[in-house]
């Protein structure tokens, strides 16, 4: 019967970034992957013969302290000089466009004299409140009121951080940290185009609207927090290179890595002085012992699949069942056999915003609220051909899409009528932005929030595993006792996008969680 140190479930970039630090430290390390390819949703894949994409088609924000310490830029990740611009698409072609330099400068264009200086005075403002909390994003965030003195120390930090700014600013930090995205944004600007495309990142994964309080302002400071100050970029070789360094540094680090091998239980010894893992059982009966199990699968699935309800408090089970995790965001994958064109633009630059107004986005979410299609869907929209000529023949290209509001859980019942009809509007809504687009589509894929629960085993089918919300992060991510990487079942750690400091391309979790691990 083999044994480790640690197995950890799930070969995403979190699992990967902790067995990295782990198997460093000279633990013995088993990275148990249940897909045929590792990097769960930044896992390249092709959906038609010849055209790959990965459901991830960006990154914002990945951590410069963990490509530092695990030297991932020798392992071919190689970050790019400029981030990509993001633009607010118009269908007459007067599109808002942000973009920044090589120095990180940004530059908006398309909008009044007004609203130019509005936007100087919102970035100083807010980049200011994500430097205050970037530290704490890496940070394992302690139980208020236990661990004593030192553990405190991290609340006195963020408290000293948030009282160097200044009474005036601390007092707006504690406003707006709360306020719906829709009220900063009417604070600051008039453009509706402007303030659609700069609420885009506080509510993209998560089940929130314009009008939503409950903390996507917050959202947005976490975003703001990365090296490229928010803005998305693509890595010279492409998502895929951050997933193939990581397994890179695993690889070399001993960590010993099986995809095809999903896990069917998490092994639970009882005795008379309590709960304790022993390991993993595998489909075919294979037992593997372990002194702990690390799981970067979100929670629901992590404690009511693997662990079960009946080796769980009821209380602290109901509070995982509660968790809000409903997915949001489908997928548009478009196979196309020339390159697309947009009106107003000389090419698909960056990322394209498809969010005519604030207004546009909440009457989307409302429609999917109540299990319905949005009338009109708002979308993220990239041409990563453009960046990475691979992952397509030669003259071919693909676009990634982010489309939101699509409800996991349709009314009406997901059926091939259903997905149809719901790929079809999102089609000819994109095509109202690219004349000619619909010439060029040699094959469409549409995965709905059930797709991506079943295709990728994420709970709900949402990305970031719980909603990015204020009652869902910092010390209460996931909730009480189990947001600080351990658990209520001894030797049982999370590390996945469910844990502080949450979703996207980060690798902040996997890190934190490889830090609680290895404390003295």
């Amino acid at each position: 019967m083999p044994s480790y140190d640690t197995i950890i479930i799930g070969a995403g970039h979190n699992g990967m970034v902790c067995a990295c630090y782990l198997a460093r430290r000279g633990q013995k390390v088993l990275l148990l992957e249940a897909a045929n390819e590792i990097g769960g949703l930044a896992a390249k894949r092709e959906f038609f013969p010849e055209f790959q994409v990965s459901v991830a088609h960006s990154i914002s924000h990945f951590s410069a302290k963990v490509i530092k310490e695990l030297n991932l830029e020798s392992h071919g990740f190689i970050n790019p000089s400029l981030a990509l611009p993001t633009v607010g698409l118009n269908r007459n072609g007067e599109h808002v466009v942000l973009a920044h330099d090589e120095g990180g400068a940004a530059s908006l264009s398309g909008v009044s004299e007004k609203d130019l200086a509005s936007f100087k005075n919102y970035q100083t403002l807010m980049y200011r409140y994500a430097a205050m909390l970037k530290p704490f994003w890496e940070t394992v965030l302690p139980r208020i009121g236990v661990g004593g003195i030192a553990k405190a120390m991290t609340y006195a930090k963020l408290g000293l951080k948030l009282r160097l700014l200044g009474k005036s600013d601390m007092r707006e930090f504690m406003r707006i940290a709360m306020l719906p995205a829709r009220d900063l944004m009417d604070e600051y600007f008039d453009n509706d185009l402007l303030k659609a495309l700069l609420s885009w990142d506080a509510l993209i994964g998560s089940k929130m609207a314009p009008r939503s309080p409950n903390g996507p302002v917050v959202s947005l400071l976490y975003r703001m927090g990365g090296d490229f100050e928010g803005a998305h970029y693509l890595p010279e070789n492409g998502i895929e290179s951050l997933i193939y360094s990581l397994r890179s540094v695993a690889e070399a680090s001993g960590v010993e890595i099986r995809t095809n091998a999903p896990v069917e239980k998490i092994l639970i010894q009882g005795n008379e002085s309590g709960l304790k893992v022993e390991g993993v059982k595998m489909p075919d009966g294979e037992i593997i012992t372990a002194t702990r199990v690390v799981s970067s699968a979100d929670p629901h699935r992590t404690f009511v699949d693997l662990v079960g309800v009946e080796n769980l408090e009821i209380q602290f089970a109901n509070r995982i069942r509660r968790l809000r995790s409903e997915g949001y965001v489908a997928k548009l994958h478009l196979a196309l056999h020339g390159e697309p064109k947009f009106t107003g633009l000389a090419g698909p630059e960056g990322r394209m915003i498809i969010a005519p107004s604030m207004d546009t986005i909440e009457f989307a979410y409302d429609d999917a609220k109540y299990g319905e299609f949005s009338r009109q869907p708002v979308m993220e929209v990239l041409v990563p051909t453009r960046y990475q000529s691979g992952l397509a023949p030669p003259g071919k290209h693909v676009i990634s899409a982010h489309v939101m509001y699509v409800p996991k859980k349709l009314k009406s019942k997901w059926c091939v009528d259903a997905r149809e009809e719901i790929k079809n509007k999102t089609i000819d809504l994109l095509s109202q932005y690219s004349p000619g687009l619909q010439d060029l589509i040699v094959h469409a894929e549409f995965l709905t929030p059930e797709d991506i629960e079943s295709n990728f085993r994420v709970t709900g089918g949402n990305w970031h595993h719980a909603d990015h919300v204020i009652d869902q992060m910092f010390m209460m991510r996931p909730t009480y006792e189990a947001a600080q990487y351990s658990t209520p079942v001894p030797g049982l750690f999370l590390c996945g996008a469910g844990c502080h400091p949450g979703g996207d391309l980060t690798g902040a979790a996997g890190h934190n969680a490889a830090h609680e691990i290895l404390k003295p």
